[in-house]
């Protein structure tokens, strides 16, 4: 088995200009923004860039490509306004990602602006039932999932606890329709120290409940500028950070994380050696990968 590696791609010029680059750099693995993710709409994807997408993540044998939900959307918003604003923003990222096949958009679950946990919980389960009346009504096949992403736990980001996810699982009737995405970094920072098999056994324990390590569908790997417990979210490139290329082998390579499709989001540009900062990524990754 070989690792599913890719990374976060621009769809300058197209979305199938993501897929095409993918190709070009030997990634298997992809995710995109479908539109600028900070703007709450965007032009419609022609026909013409969603074929050349589809055939060029065909070609390249991209495993479950998936796409990231803007940053400005916040279901756990105690704001009437947003919160609704940020549930349609919702509904039209599933929709443009089921227009492209994609296996599911990535979405922060949202911070509690209030500082009130429970209620901001409450809001996220209450939002994601709304999206998926309103996606249900007007595609009612779409297979596209929504992957809850787990936090540093910056400010009152909420999702940093996995215990925050299960609760989002046990209150939302559109459970079916969900899945997770776990970042290394965000983990790290969030205080599950992934420099030690004590601190992935934690993570993965704790995931175990309700069975939601089952639900996990892709994973962002980055190494983290900051250390276990600072809640910090700044990504690192893998092995030049905290994480420790022993903690990014240990989770790479866990029976719970091995097989999915792995998602760099780390910073573009070139190494000193003038090589894409992507491409020594994939290498370490795959150096790292049955190690």
């Amino acid at each position: 088995m070989s690792i599913l590696i890719g990374s976060h791609l621009s769809i300058a010029g197209g979305c199938h200009r993501a897929a095409e680059e993918a190709g070009g750099l030997g990634m298997k693995a992809l995710q995109i923004f479908t539109k600028n993710n900070n703007q709450w709409a965007g032009k419609p994807i022609s026909e013409a860039d969603r074929s050349s997408f589809l055939a060029a993540a065909v070609k390249n044998e991209l495993a479950q490509p998936i796409s990231h939900a803007s940053y400005l959307i916040n279901l756990a918003s105690p704001k009437p306004e947003l919160w609704q604003k940020s549930v349609d923003s919702m509904v039209d990222e599933i929709q443009r990602a089921s227009y492209l096949n994609l296996a599911g958009v990535v979405m922060h679950p949202g911070s509690a602006t209030d500082g009130d946990r429970k209620a901001g919980l409450d809001r996220i389960a209450k939002g994601i039932d709304a999206i998926f009346k309103m996606v249900s009504a007007n595609e009612p096949r779409s297979q596209v999932k929504l992957l809850l992403e787990n936090t540093a736990g910056q400010g009152n980001a909420l999702g940093w606890q996995i215990a925050d996810l299960t609760e989002i699982f046990r209150r939302s009737e559109a459970f079916e329709s969900l899945g997770i995405c776990i970042d290394s970094c965000h983990s790290h920072a969030a205080g599950y120290d992934l420099t030690n098999a004590c601190g992935l056994d934690r993570l993965v324990d704790e995931l175990s409940v309700d069975s939601l390590i089952s639900r996990v569908a892709a994973i962002h790997l980055n190494d983290s500028k900051k250390p276990a417990g600072s809640r910090v979210d700044r990504h690192e490139h893998l092995g030049l950070g905290h994480l420790t290329l022993d903690g990014i082998a240990r989770f790479i390579n866990h029976p719970a994380f091995r097989s999915l499709p792995m998602i760099l989001e780390t910073e573009k540009g070139e190494s000193d050696d003038g090589i894409s900062w992507d491409v020594v990524n994939m290498d370490v990754a795959k150096r790292l990968y049955n190690s």
